[in-house]
């Protein structure tokens, strides 16, 4: 007899619930909100199930784990790489992922066009953000970021997508209403290699905040899967 599954039908409801109201209070009818699972020790059997409930885009965090979990995944999945990354484990995931959230170096950004070119592929980027200027965490901050978009998006073999970011926990709302005006004036300027698509913020504690400030891809762990055990 299987794990009982069935607290995460419940969670995604709720999810799915809350960012429809979120949506229609905020957003308009048109705007597409995407809801990512985020997949940080949880068992394939458990992500499958999220799987067959929708939730198709999953986030990975680590290499080493996601190498030890891919091949069990389901293949109606679409994989993202959501943490950070350092540059000699590229080459683990450029072929089998379609976004890499977490570019925060110049070095990354030319590593992962490296490997790009190699299998003769364009890789889809994001750019994270340090909003808040936390030494805790990584990503540009503003004093460097006009130039990191700029250099990254003459690499030929990556697309600039959009911006990722973590917010603060303290005043979250004022990071994230700070993060939407970024995006939006990096996305008024039409530089050439950069779209300005994707907008990634929101978690499991904030993600109808982040909603209202113009996320449109929602990173969803312990909301969905319940609290991590970690490893």
């Amino acid at each position: 007899m299987g794990t009982d599954l069935s607290y995460i039908d419940e969670n995604l409801r709720r999810i799915t619930y809350n960012v429809g109201e979120a949506k229609a209070k905020y957003r308009r009818e048109s705007d597409e909100i995407r809801i990512m699972a985020v997949t940080k020790t949880v068992a394939p059997e458990a992500v499958n199930h999220a799987v067959d409930l929708g939730v198709t885009l999953l986030g990975e965090n680590r290499v080493q784990e996601y190498m030890s979990k891919k091949d069990m995944y389901s293949q109606k999945a679409e994989v993202q790489f959501i943490g950070a990354l350092q540059t000699n484990k590229v080459k683990y995931i450029i072929d089998s992922v379609t976004l890499i959230h977490s570019v925060n170096s110049i070095k990354l950004a030319r590593e992962i066009d490296k490997r790009a070119e190699g299998i003769s592929v364009k890789r889809d980027v994001l750019i994270e953000v340090n909003v808040g200027d936390e030494m805790s965490k990584t990503g540009a901050d503003a004093a460097m970021l006009n130039e990191l978009i700029y250099e990254a998006a003459e690499l030929p073999n990556i697309r600039i997508k959009g911006l990722m970011t973590i917010p603060p926990i303290e005043n979250a709302e004022k990071h994230l209403c700070r993060m939407q005006e970024i995006f939006e004036e990096y996305k008024s300027k039409s530089i050439d290699g950069v779209q300005m698509d994707i907008l990634s913020m929101g978690m499991s504690g904030d993600y109808v905040t982040a909603i209202k400030y113009g996320s449109n891809l929602i990173r969803i762990g312990r909301g969905l899967f319940g609290p991590r055990e970690y490893k």
